[in-house]
């Protein structure tokens, strides 16, 4: 192996095992043929104007038409400019006024057993009465929303109703502190905020309420805070003059207010996003562009159908959740399932027990979430009825090969494809994905863009790379779904994405591009380890880790060396026997067996767990540091676990 070029990244992990859709589900497929890809990719990428002005007007309601369909001026873009849409009324009015107002739009059971089915034409009622209590709480176009709330219909219902009035909603995991509230609040300036009493949780009650009171104290702008009654507890502290029951507010209203006709470029939601990089930046998306990519997105990549029971298994906390539980699907007219509590309470069959009692079709759920499932055991899975499912998805992280076969093999019963997704918080929706009727799938590979995405691998020059290495992947043109700046800092906004690359966004992650043309994610950029100056993707050799027997996960990242410049430190949690120095040694070794001697680890510590953030991401960040023997710095509001990090430093490498 050769020292890599300006840039350019060394790839070392082989995948040749390969996939092709299943005949009978291909003929029934939104796309049915490679042909009719090819067709719409090239046409979306030639004469973007004229593509993305037809699929605008054919899939979607406009008040007042458009003009220009995009103006872009570097990082600066305008999608439909002069436009009037709602992103409420595509997503409810437009099924009600086609006859479809009796379809089931939500199918919601909480953690207790509870259930709720929900219409379109309810739904829309449900909006109606919400936005009408917002407007006489004083909220109006522009206002700021902050949302803090368990995964109730209500929580899918204010979101709605602030985009039906023109309100911008920040939604804030119900799971931060208080003060990664205060932040969120004091930045974005919100002016409402909505929470419950509590939520449930691994069978206990979190006292939401509570939390938000905390923050409120430090929340000047907030004005009035309006509570759902959620868990019932008697003991919740309302401020006379700020605090709003719900059912006293929200359910008197009539439920019938119609939809503000809001600019194309108006802002829709703001939502924080510090992931596993760093300081929370408020992520600002726009309507028109951003509703459209999310409902064709949303039906190119499930191949949604009449008949499907969807169910993401996200939090609306997250993107994934804002444009695959709420605008994709229910622009499509979907029929969605929404669940409030954890993935292994009672049992860690609990997710399974749902697919089968309502007969999932389409399952979205993360790669973190599958290497639990892969951890606490087949016997689980074993016990129900997967027959209905017919398509698998993965997001948040990069899948490794072993637990992409498990998925497809354990779950898909090796009939359902499977969609790898590629995208951000940024990027509004997927970007890169198979195309379920039509593409051989590897495992790992997020596969090819989705028309109106070009994207472009480049070295640190801005000089594209061979197909056989990795580099800096970009996007060289803009898409409707693209975020329009980070909220109050258009400066950073401008540095981060644009200026590296200049003309193009540069997404922060690594990738390659295979003979094939089928694109593998390698990582975050700052990931990259330099090792006796070949530049690695950690995520080969967590993969290489991950396809031995005795490891459910790994995570790897570089430490300063002497000699080498960078070592390669890996933290691994195993299943089935215990973990001792024969494990590490054979550990180590199979990842020189696998992908060479220059990727084998030189420290290896075993974890019980790693340290994530609440939507599941690996922060290396922080592993970087325990790595290295630095005092842990950074934002660290995102943590699911803070005594992850102290059990981590008690194993010695």
């Amino acid at each position: 192996m050769t020292n890599s070029p300006s840039g350019q990244i060394d790839h070392v992990l082989i995948e040749d095992r390969l996939f092709p859709p299943p005949a009978e589900f291909a003929k029934k497929a939104v796309f049915s043929t490679t042909a009719q890809y090819e067709e719409m990719y090239n046409r979306a990428a030639e004469s973007p104007d004229e593509f993305w002005r037809e699929e605008a007007l054919e899939h979607m309601h406009w008040f007042e038409p458009f003009g220009e369909v995009c103006k872009w001026d570097a990082p600066n873009v305008e999608w439909f400019v002069g436009g009037k849409t709602n992103a409420s009324y595509n997503c409810l009015d437009r099924h009600i006024n086609a006859g479809r107002g009796d379809r089931k739009a939500i199918i919601w059971e909480g953690e207790p057993g509870d259930t709720r089915v929900l219409t379109y034409s309810e739904l829309r009622t449900e909006v109606c009465k919400c936005a009408e209590a917002m407007k006489q709480l004083g909220i109006g176009i522009g206002d700021v929303v902050s949302i803090y709330m368990p995964m109730t219909p209500e929580l899918t219902i204010a979101m709605l109703a602030c985009a039906r009035i023109g309100a911008v909603h920040s939604v804030i995991f119900a799971g931060f502190s208080a003060e990664s509230i205060v932040d969120r609040n004091n930045d974005a300036g919100a002016k409402l905020m909505i929470t419950a009493d509590g939520l449930y949780r691994r069978g206990k009650v979190l006292p939401l309420k509570k939390t938000v009171d905390e923050a409120l104290e430090k929340s000047p702008t907030v004005q009035h805070c309006l509570v759902l009654k959620r868990s019932g507890q008697d003991d919740v502290p309302m401020t006379a003059g700020r605090d709003v029951w719900w059912h006293e507010v929200v359910d008197t209203q009539a439920g019938e207010l119609p939809a503000e006709p809001l600019d194309s470029e108006a802002n829709l939601f703001i939502l924080y996003t510090s992931g596993s990089t760093g300081k929370p930046k408020g992520i600002r998306h726009t309507t028109a562009g951003y509703n459209l990519w999310a409902k064709r997105t949303f039906e190119w990549v499930f191949d949604h159908r009449e008949d499907d029971v969807y169910w993401c298994t996200a939090d609306c906390g997250w993107i994934t959740g804002h444009s695959y539980i709420v605008y994709g699907p229910l622009s499509a007219g979907a029929t969605c399932l929404m669940y409030e509590g954890a993935p292994n309470f009672p049992e860690e069959d609990r997710f399974w027990d749902l697919v089968e009692k309502y007969k999932v079709t389409i399952l979205y759920t993360a790669p973190t979430a599958i290497r639990a499932f892969i951890k606490w055991g087949d016997q689980h899975v074993d016990k129900h009825d997967l027959s209905s499912l017919r398509l698998l998805g993965s997001v948040g992280e990069g899948i490794n090969p072993e637990a992409w076969m498990w998925y497809h093999t354990k779950i898909g019963g090796e009939r359902c494809p499977i969609v790898d997704t590629w995208w951000q918080t940024e990027t509004g929706g997927i970007m890169m994905s198979p195309l379920p009727g039509i593409t051989a799938t590897k495992p790992g590979s997020c596969t090819r863009p989705l028309p109106g995405v070009v994207p472009a691998i480049v070295d640190e020059t801005g000089k594209e790379v061979d197909d056989h290495h990795g580099g800096m992947l970009c996007i060289s043109k803009p898409w409707p779904g693209m975020l329009r700046g980070i909220w109050g800092d258009e400066a950073r906004y401008a540095e981060q994405y644009w200026s590296m690359v200049p003309g193009k966004y540069l997404t922060g992650d690594n990738a390659r591009k295979d003979k094939d043309g089928y694109y593998w994610i390698m990582g975050r950029i700052d990931d990259v380890i330099n090792v006796s100056g070949h530049r690695l993707s950690t995520i080969e050799v967590e993969s290489a880790l991950c396809s031995h027997e005795a490891v459910c996960e790994a995570a790897v990242v570089g430490r300063p060396d002497d000699i080498k410049g960078q070592a390669i430190a890996a933290f691994v949690t195993i299943r089935d026997r215990e973990p001792d120095e024969a494990l590490r040694a054979e550990l180590k070794l199979h990842v020189r067996k696998q992908i060479g001697a220059l990727a084998q680890p030189d420290d290896l510590r075993f974890a019980a767990s790693l340290p994530k953030t609440r939507s599941g991401k690996i922060m290396r960040r922080l592993l970087r540091d325990v790595a290295s023997g630095k005092e842990i710095g950074g934002d660290t509001s995102t943590l699911e676990d803070f005594t992850v990090l102290a059990k981590l430093n008690d194993d010695e490498a």
